[in-house]
């Protein structure tokens, strides 16, 4: 049985306790507690996020395996190069970083993950997390603009030298990816080497992302968290060159 959080500690169970892989909910952990800031930080650095649905209470999960994307392993397709190429050199093409992180969690959770339906980006979560970023820039969103409109991004949570990936949305083809393809530009530069995935799918498995077991999981965040964070999210034209995509 799943633990019920105490509201008065930001305490979670050791993650082993979570729900198995024959179970109805694999990688269920606990339930209960609420989404401030404190406790989003100790949930992530242990490898637990919460995802859960309108009317239900906080659920909080650490899967096993979990989905991870190394930023060395990111394989954009012939056709996403091109792409790239085509974005990076174009004057009226932009990424941004943190300039809208309300309408890219909103726009996010108008786009259901694969396979699902409904969103788990529910308001409550959109303005923890907005809270979150606004006490400690922790959350940052990865935005892909064309001449003024923004057509896709991502946004997620930063933690030392960790980034934990949470939703990506697209308007027009490719939106999504490419802003995915500048966050690992990102990361690159700063030194982080993971991207947390959370879940299995065949979009993330075609770029690169794979599964690890938990414990492998579970030990690289034990190092990366305890980095120091990097300080400037800006992203420069001359970062593509972290891919290589102009050649």
């Amino acid at each position: 049985m799943i633990e019920w959080l105490a509201e008065d500690s930001f305490a979670f169970p050791g993650t082993g306790r979570a729900l198995g892989p024959d179970t109805e909910a694999p990688g269920l952990l606990a339930a209960g507690g609420d989404l401030q800031p404190q406790r989003l930080r100790e949930a992530y650095t242990h490898g637990i996020f919460p995802w859960y649905g309108e009317g239900q209470p906080p659920l909080w999960w650490s899967p096993d395996p979990r989905m991870v994307l190394q930023t060395r392993d990111f394989k954009p397709s012939h056709s996403l190069r091109k792409t790239l190429r085509r974005f990076a050199l174009a004057a009226e093409h932009e990424i941004r970083v943190d300039s809208d992180r309300a309408a890219v969690m909103r726009a996010c959770a108008s786009a259901p993950r694969e396979g699902q339906n409904g969103t788990w980006i529910l308001p409550e979560m959109q303005a923890a997390y907005l809270r979150w970023a606004e006490l400690e820039s922790a959350v940052h969103s990865v935005e892909t603009w064309v001449a003024g409109e923004l057509v896709g991004g991502l946004y997620g949570v930063n933690i030392g030298r960790m980034f934990f990936g949470e939703s990506m949305f697209m308007r027009r083809t490719d939106g999504s990816k490419i802003a995915l393809a500048a966050l690992v530009c990102l990361c690159r530069k700063h030194g982080i080497t993971w991207i947390d995935c959370q879940q299995n799918t065949r979009h993330l498995a075609s770029l690169g992302a794979h599964e690890v077991p938990r414990q492998i999981f579970e030990a690289h965040l034990a190092q990366a968290c305890h980095l120091a964070a990097p300080t400037d999210w800006r992203f420069e034209p001359a970062d593509w060159a972290w891919l290589e995509v102009l050649r």
